[in-house]
């Protein structure tokens, strides 16, 4: 009996030391100026039709303790922008994002190793589109500087498909393949290193 107790005793610390360090990072906020992120759809495959999302808002939460980093991104559809008004009005409609009703984009990774942000990989998450949530993967590029979201982009990239999300209309003349870019930096408030590998 005594045995259980204290078994009980050190998983319950060891639970309290994982919940301090998941704290013990914080988290540095988008910076929703700098920020930016496009798509890209064929049209009868032959050529593509381009949008820009104008706001990303969310968060790069930090674990310190696993040395791992956690995005929650959060784009605001009313905010897209494509060079072709009627292409636009297209977009907005319900027929592709629906942002009368969805008026928001949201992805939130899984955690993944600080290291990435230098090196490059995997960005594993769900992607929520039109209120429907996929599972999704994207990949982060290598860094382009010493302080990736400070002096230069975090650059991820991947490919969605449409229909996973609801946007079923114009089979025979649009492309299922969506293409979505991001450029993302914090705010220049915080750290510079605060992102390095520890």
């Amino acid at each position: 009996m005594r045995i259980t107790l204290l078994a009980l005793a050190f998983l319950a610390a060891l639970g309290a030391c994982d919940a301090v360090a998941s704290d013990e990072g914080g988290f540095l906020r988008l910076d929703a100026q700098r920020s930016s992120g496009s798509f890209r759809v064929k049209l009868v495959w032959l050529f593509g039709i381009n949008g820009e999302f104008g706001e990303i808002d969310g968060e790069i939460h930090r674990n310190d303790f696993r040395n791992s980093l956690r995005v929650d991104a959060r784009i605001d559809a009313r905010t897209l922008r494509m060079s072709n008004a009627r292409y636009e009005n297209w977009a907005k409609s319900e027929d592709f994002f629906d942002v009368a009703r969805h008026p928001q984009l949201s992805f939130a990774s899984d955690e993944f190793a600080r290291l990435r942000l230098r090196d490059g990989g995997a960005l594993v998450g769900q992607l929520t589109v039109r209120g429907i949530t996929r599972p999704v993967r994207f990949e982060l590029l290598p860094a382009q500087c010493e302080h990736p979201a400070f002096d230069c982009p975090i650059r991820v990239n991947g490919t969605i498909r449409r229909s996973q999300f609801g946007m079923t209309g114009h089979r025979g003349t649009l492309a299922d393949k969506v293409e979505l870019d991001f450029s993302i930096f914090v705010q220049a408030t915080a750290a510079r290193d605060a992102l390095a590998p520890g």
